[in-house]
């Protein structure tokens, strides 16, 4: 079975690492790609240098609060993009503010998800994406 690639957009490095350990417990192959800034993650996205041989992502974790291009701005490109539109993006973020979640959904985010504080919650929000994003759903990049 093909790795999961996962696109996360995180500018928090102990966030980034929690994320990639979360996932490194999974029972489903994952391949974690992370960019620092909603720039580099439109960068990566559109396969400019130095991004030219990544995977295109089959998911993606975005933060809301980034350096340079916020969340909401990467994700109203992304949803307006013919080609990149289809790939799920799942926000999470620290925010649990009413205009975030609304703006986000309006923005055609597929899922929205205030991260938790500590380990143990934060561990079953990634396993439940896991068995939600990962096994139950068909990704449309693995439609063949």
């Amino acid at each position: 079975m093909k790795p999961i690639e996962i696109l996360l957009v995180e500018d928090n490095p102990g966030d980034v690492r929690l994320t990639i350990e979360a996932f490194s417990e999974c029972l489903t192959p994952t391949n974690i790609h992370d960019v620092e800034d909603g720039v580099v993650a439109l960068d990566f996205l559109y396969k400019k240098a130095p991004y030219e041989n990544v995977p295109t992502p089959d998911l993606i974790l975005l933060d809301l609060n980034l350096p340079k291009k916020n969340g909401k701005d990467v994700l109203e490109v992304i949803k307006s993009d013919d080609f990149l539109k289809s790939i799920p993006v799942i926000v999470l973020t620290t925010s649990t503010a009413d205009f975030d979640i609304n703006k986000c959904y309006d923005l055609s985010a597929n899922c929205f998800i205030s991260k938790p504080i500590d380990y143990e919650s934060f561990m079953e929000v990634i396993k439940s994406i896991e068995r939600y994003w990962l096994k139950l759903t068909i990704l449309p990049s693995r439609i063949t």
